[in-house]
């Protein structure tokens, strides 16, 4: 199984905001260039998990970006859940749809694989991502283009 790259975006915006001091509040372009992404990328991610409840944006001077308390505390597998949508690890009901659909084994198998692969992070939340030695690391980027 891999994960979409937006979900791999939105987990390291979320960590990368959680490592900043209190009332530090980068814009989206600052942590899109922390992160190395495009802005447009950054931004569609920082709406998504807006609707969620993980980032506060805040709009005009000395507005910027917040990771919320849910955002900090909540459940990494819930929110890699809805970041990826419930759907099947293979296309079984694709088109064209698999022959082998009504007899096969495999869908069940990989649905099973997936549930223990979300159990995994159901205990684990962003702040336990930023732990060292991760969390110096991300403090060592820069909020910004390079060079500024």
């Amino acid at each position: 199984m891999r994960m979409t790259k937006g979900t791999d975006l939105a987990l390291r915006i979320a960590m990368r905001l959680a490592v900043l001091a209190d009332g530090t509040a980068p814009t989206t372009r600052e942590v899109a260039d922390a992160v190395g992404v495009p802005y447009s990328h950054a931004a569609k991610v920082v709406t998504r998990l807006q609707h969620l409840g993980v980032v506060e944006a805040r709009r005009g001077r000395g507005g910027g970006l917040a990771l919320t308390a849910e955002g900090r505390t909540g459940s990494l597998g819930r929110l890699v859940r809805e970041l990826e949508g419930a759907g099947d690890v293979v296309g079984c009901e694709d088109e064209p749809p698999c022959p082998l659909r009504s007899a096969c084994r495999l869908r069940t198998v990989l649905r099973t694989a997936q549930e223990a692969f979300y159990a995994v992070l159901d205990p684990i939340t962003v702040d336990d991502l930023v732990a060292s030695p991760t969390g110096p690391v991300l403090l060592g980027l820069p909020l910004g283009p390079p060079g500024r």
